[in-house]
């Protein structure tokens, strides 16, 4: 893998130190990755969804309250939202850790808040990588009759924005076990992490057993990625934060003693880490 951006001698130190371990190398990506393929972040203009005379923000729509009102509008939006997620491509800091997890095995875990499954089609596995907010090609019982996830049916796809899906398609998102409405396999605002689900145990786990932490893209805005954080301080785990802004992970917690910040966009920043991960 080539790249033309040097990495800042504090970095290459460190990671030159972790490439001698035997421990996790664990990235954590957020929205600023998939925002490099063309993806709005969720908060964003492209975020809003008008239904009849009245404008949603995503806060308001992304609720299991928001669901049960009305979940045909609910479905549509986030069947607009796939539309967006299967035209984006995996860019430079996809394909550079479906590299690096191919390199190293089982030293490698990806942690995502990211729900676009760009990571799984540039090569990362499901085995290695947490998608601690789901993904937005799967559906589970809204009802909870199991805890089985299935890909979304054969006929169900992308809609227009601001269009409710027809009443057939509508239909066939129904739970293939009991028949009631599912769900988009996603985290909602109005709902807490689980480890059945999203992880929440395993990726705090992860970091009792790291060498290193890189938080890609990340607000630092959700609960599981501070505590990821916080934990990698209480381990003396080594952390490298890119981004193409300050973000909150440097106002809330500075607990690691080596907390390096690489003010660059992922599809630079990560290429050249992983190249440094894999000498020779």
């Amino acid at each position: 893998m080539s790249t033309v951006w040097p990495l800042p001698s504090e970095v290459l130190d460190v990671l030159a130190g972790v490439w001698e371990g035997r421990r996790l190398i664990v990235f954590l990506t957020g929205a600023g990755v998939s925002a490099e393929s063309g993806i709005p972040t969720f908060r964003g203009e492209e975020g809003y969804w008008t239904a009849g005379s009245v404008e949603y923000l995503p806060t308001e729509l992304a609720t299991f309250e928001s669901f049960r009102r009305d979940p045909r509008m609910l479905w549509s939006w986030y069947l607009y939202r796939l539309g967006v997620c299967r035209a984006a491509q995996p860019n430079a800091a996809h394909r550079a850790l479906a590299e690096l997890e191919e390199t190293i095995g089982d030293r490698f875990l990806l942690v995502t808040q990211n729900v676009d499954g760009l990571h799984l089609r540039a090569g990362n596995t499901s085995e290695r990588t947490f998608q601690i907010h789901g993904n937005i090609e799967f559906m589970r019982c809204a009802t909870g009759c199991s805890t089985r996830l299935w890909p979304l049916p054969a006929g169900v796809g992308p809609v227009a924005k601001d269009t409710l899906v027809d009443e057939h398609t509508f239909e066939l998102l129904r739970c293939p076990d009991c028949g009631e409405p599912t769900r988009p396999h996603v985290l909602w605002f109005d709902e807490t992490y689980d480890e059945e689900h999203y992880h929440w145990d395993s990726a705090q786990v992860a970091m009792g057993h790291a060498d290193l932490l890189v938080i890609v893209g990340s607000s630092g805005a959700t609960n599981l990625p501070i505590r990821m954080a916080g934990l990698a301080g209480a381990h003396g785990v080594p952390v490298i934060d890119v981004n193409v802004d300050r973000d909150d992970f440097t106002a809330l917690i500075r607990t690691p003693e080596v907390w390096i910040d690489i003010l660059q966009p992922a599809g630079q920043a990560v290429p050249a880490i992983v190249r440094s991960l894999t000498p020779g």
